[in-house]
């Protein structure tokens, strides 16, 4: 690297070229090797107790993380060096032509000039390389090794490539593959449930508010979003507390005007526990798509209404003609991005409910788990990690694949296509 800009006589550009490569040569050949090693083998000396001393080994993880750092690094500097390839190119072809390659102080004003959006861009570039890149791939090779509890777990035991042994007992092995149907199976309804029942409650909201005959509309908005405005954190404990089913005021109300005779069991019982799930969600959801759908309706223009009703069209037909059809038109990305975010709704799940109730079918999970708040248990709870990423990895697969699909038929961006 760097003979290229000696070659056309740019000294000091090609002797600092040459000098970083000679300098990564030196001092990173060593560590860059060992690094593959621990990424390739991930250890091969375990601990040891040798009488009443721990004689510690090879820790996995660690030698993981370290050779990815070095395998970014090595990448980085592949693609600094077909820079370096491409700037000797250049500068030949201009040789070539008749035009003189730049000395050393014209290179630095053509940097400083032309160059100063890639300086700025240079560090968000190494950021996201080792704040982004690096724990994606981490996650990811998590899910081919057998890095769990009760035996292999580092620094005690050493862990192992194992390809797609895991992917294959989550589908196979009956104790994993119980519990990831069903647990799946839930989430996917949870997240169209409280996705189509936030926005059509919002939906009906913003039309009454936007009633000709409604007035203090600023004020019905203002009470309408508070759910949404106050902390969710603080309001679902609230809400898990109203809910509950030994001193809820709920059920106390219920019994006391004779409702009931006895406590309902609002989170202990699996369908109603769903069912309080999404009641509560739709609480916080709704106020969200009603001030987006409200501030939609006022920017259709009345005269539509006016001629609509000219003709002859009912208040019915009105919604169905120009008010909902315009609303998804502005919308229907945002609940695409609803859904996506539903389905890794963790605080709602895990705060009212933790995943209960218990359910004796299912390997660290309970009835109302969703995949993400399952993954939680794995890795914090039961130190599944393997598993964990799996199914991390399959979340990726099925939002990405279903929001990429949804995109591309939606007409909003179909729209945006054809103007650009």
């Amino acid at each position: 690297m760097g003979f290229g800009q000696l070659y056309n006589r740019q000294y000091f550009k090609g002797i600092s070229f040459v000098l970083l490569e000679l300098y990564l040569l030196i001092f990173w050949t060593v560590p860059f090797q060992w690094a593959m090693w621990g990424l390739t083998t991930l250890g091969e000396t375990p601990q040891k107790r040798d009488g009443f001393t721990i004689v510690q080994g090879d820790h996995s993880i660690f030698l993981m993380i370290e050779g990815l750092l070095f395998l970014i690094s090595f990448l980085l500097f592949v693609w600094f060096y077909y820079l370096n390839i491409r700037d000797a190119y250049k500068v030949a072809s201009k040789k070539e032509n008749g035009i003189k390659p730049n000395s050393a102080k014209e290179m630095f004003v053509n940097i400083w000039e032309n160059g100063f959006p890639y300086i700025l861009l240079t560090p968000s570039v190494l950021f996201t390389s080792f704040l982004t890149i690096l724990p994606l791939l981490f996650g990811i090779l998590i899910a081919f090794t057998n890095y769990s509890a009760p035996n292999h777990l580092p620094p005690k035991a050493l862990v192992e490539w194992v390809g797609f042994d895991t992917f294959i007992q989550l589908f196979q092995m009956k104790t994993w593959s119980a519990t990831f149907y069903g647990v799946f199976s839930w989430t996917v309804i949870w997240a169209i449930l409280s996705t189509l029942t936030t926005f059509f409650l919002g939906l009906i909201f913003a039309v009454l508010i936007n009633q000709k005959g409604i007035k203090l509309k600023k004020f019905w908005r203002s009470i309408f979003i508070l759910p949404w405005a106050i902390p969710q954190f603080v309001s679902i404990l609230i809400m898990r507390n109203i809910f509950n089913g030994q001193f809820g005021p709920i059920n106390r109300y219920l019994m006391d005007l004779g409702i009931t005779a006895e406590a309902v069991p609002w989170l202990s019982d699996p369908l109603l526990a769903k069912i309080t799930l999404i009641i509560v969600n739709m609480w916080f959801g709704f106020p969200f798509w009603m001030v987006l759908m409200s501030g939609v309706m006022t920017s259709i223009d009345k005269e539509l209404y006016e001629a609509a009703e000219v003709d002859g069209a009912s208040p019915f037909q009105r919604f169905r003609k120009i008010t909902f059809p315009l609303i998804m038109f502005a919308t229907a990305p945002l609940a695409i991005m609803s859904f996506a975010g539903n389905f890794n709704n963790f605080n709602i799940i895990y705060l009212m409910t933790e995943g209960g109730p218990i359910n004796i079918d299912y390997s660290y999970a309970g009835s109302t788990d969703i995949l993400i708040s399952w993954i939680y248990k794995l890795t914090l709870d039961n130190n599944q990690f393997a598993m964990a990423s799996v199914v991390s990895i399959l979340i990726f697969v099925v939002i990405a694949f279903f929001s990429i699909w949804n995109f591309r038929k939606t007409r909003a961006f179909k729209e945006e296509d054809m103007m650009s």
